[in-house]
């Protein structure tokens, strides 16, 4: 039984119409989205979300007996990045309120970036920091908030006390990955000698990149490396020539992994440990080389580090916490690399993959019907990249979403929500998908290069159209919800995978509860 909200139900019909008349969606989209693959996705969500159920109820047979879905066990999640920073607590109420009953999403992903997780060596902002509270953000003006060092990095510890209270899953974002590492990690673990020599081939220090502040690392150095160092040296020479740097970071990626594994490893159900290195991987063509050092693109990383990265978590973390390895190149590489990592030894219980649409263009040529935008411009192409990660055995994560509007008008937010409800139901209808994660919830909070029209809320925390799309489906046609009759002691229906409620009145006229999980 499907709840409908009738004012949605208004602007979601008028998208609908719109789009099948041309005026916003093209007829080329149109037809790529038609009836029939519309059939076939609503008859894949029947086989692969849904399930027949029986529960014993000590009733006569006859009695009427409701059943109605509380949860889902699909994961629909959000990342978590502008908690308590949006300006006031209204608007960081509404914020809340997206997550948990009554909202969209039961899993949140929570930063665990280095650089801000831990500014200073040995300094760990788990649950406090400098500029953590929510007084403090709201006392900012707008235009200095997005520029302070801890915007969209709330401290982790908090935000997971948030979502326990809601009994909502938490996802940890993420461990190990060669971009946005903290400024201290050349600054006090590279020796002096050691900065004189990359010095001499041409990279300046740190003070000189005052204007870029502490994206020097990640910018400045990569670009060192791919034009200056790695032409000219080997992967060993490196190691040689920066032994003291070179060792320091291997050490302290793996104490970094170890110390939240043993801090947060049990409160997080779920962990991205590497983050984008299947281009690592191909230029390599297997997971343990030996070499001391990557010549990552992301500048020189720690030898074999998304192999030694699995088998620290591997060890620092529980088995009921699921590892992940997440990637935005969703290709045969990718595969390659999860199937030749696994058989290393690594344990992977998830693979995430990434979909951004990070610019209007983008959206524009969706809508327009063009086929080769990212990996969702058909509904074809959807299923070969999911049929070929779910050939890892390992479920997916549709980790980090991206679908912006095309373009500031209400054209553009009409584009947005179409594609929303669309992508999302091919995505849940795939047997192999476990989850879907939006990245960016709140226009103008992106990251500073991102698309600032890609959230699901305007800045002021109103629902978009995208939004309505998403809360029409996720609590409305995905819930479940009916009267069945007891037969034998029994009640039985087919419903959306989740916790549900059973209600009935028994014979003394008493009414009567029960909680169970549809699986």
């Amino acid at each position: 039984m499907k709840r409908m909200n009738s004012k949605r139900i208004f602007v979601f019909g008028i998208l609908f119409a719109t789009s099948a008349s041309g005026g916003v969606m093209s007829d080329a989209y149109t037809a790529i989205w038609n009836d029939a693959e519309q059939a076939r996705i609503d008859a894949d969500i029947e086989v692969n979300r849904k399930a027949d159920a029986a529960f014993s109820v000590a009733v006569p047979d006859g009695t009427k007996v409701s059943y109605e879905q509380l949860t889902h066990a699909f994961r629909f999640g959000a990342s978590t990045f502008n908690f308590g920073q949006l300006g006031s607590p209204e608007l960081n109420r509404r914020y809340e309120a997206a997550f948990g009953e009554g909202g969209l999403f039961n899993q949140g992903t929570v930063p665990f970036y280095w650089r801000e997780y831990e500014p200073a060596p040995g300094v760990i902002r788990a649950y406090s920091g400098e500029a953590d509270s929510e007084a403090y953000w709201n006392a900012l003006p707008r235009a200095k908030a997005v520029k302070e060092r801890f915007w969209r990095r709330p401290p982790p510890g908090k935000v997971i006390d948030f979502l326990k209270s809601k009994g909502l899953r938490v996802h940890g974002h993420i461990l190990v990955t060669g971009g946005l590492r903290p400024e201290w990690l050349y600054d006090s673990c590279c020796p002096e000698e050691e900065k004189k020599y990359l010095e001499g081939l041409g990279l300046p220090r740190r003070e000189t990149y005052k204007a870029t502040g502490r994206e020097w690392e990640f910018a400045q150095f990569r670009g060192f490396c791919e034009k200056k160092l790695y032409p000219k040296m080997s992967e060993r020479e490196i190691a040689a020539a920066l032994p003291g740097w070179t060792g320091a970071m291997r050490r302290l990626w793996t104490k970094r992994v170890e110390d939240i594994g043993a801090l947060f490893g049990d409160k997080a159900d779920s962990w991205d440990v590497v983050n984008e290195s299947s281009k690592d991987f191909a230029q390599y063509g297997k997971s343990h080389t030996g070499l001391p050092v990557w010549k990552s693109f992301k500048g020189i990383m720690p030898g074999d580090f998304p192999l030694v990265a699995l088998l620290d978590a591997k060890r620092a973390f529980p088995e009921t916490a699921e590892l992940v390895i997440n990637d935005n190149s969703i290709n045969e590489n990718f595969l390659k690399q999860v199937r030749d990592l696994t058989s290393e030894g690594a344990r992977i219980d998830l693979v995430g993959c990434q979909m951004h649409l990070m610019k209007e263009e983008y959206m524009k040529s969706l809508a327009a019907g063009k086929t080769h935008v990212n990996w969702v411009g058909t509904p074809k192409t959807i299923r070969a990249r999911l049929d070929m990660m779910a050939r890892t055995g390992r479920r997916i994560h549709i980790s980090e979403i991206t679908i912006p509007q095309a373009g500031k008008g209400e054209k553009g937010l009409a584009i947005q929500a179409v594609a929303v409800r669309n992508l999302y139901r091919i995505w849940f209808s795939h047997k192999a998908v476990a989850g879907i994660t939006w990245w960016n919830l709140v226009d103008g909070c992106s990251f500073p290069t991102e698309l600032q029209i890609s959230g699901l809320f305007t800045r002021d925390m109103r629902r978009k159209p995208a939004y309505d799309a998403l809360d029409t489906l996720i609590n409305g046609e995905w819930k479940t919800k009916g009267t069945t009759a007891a037969k034998d002691g029994k009640v039985s229906f087919r419903g959306f995978r989740g916790r549900y409620r059973l209600e009935w009145t028994d014979t003394a006229g008493q009414k009567q509860t029960k909680v169970v999980d549809v699986k």
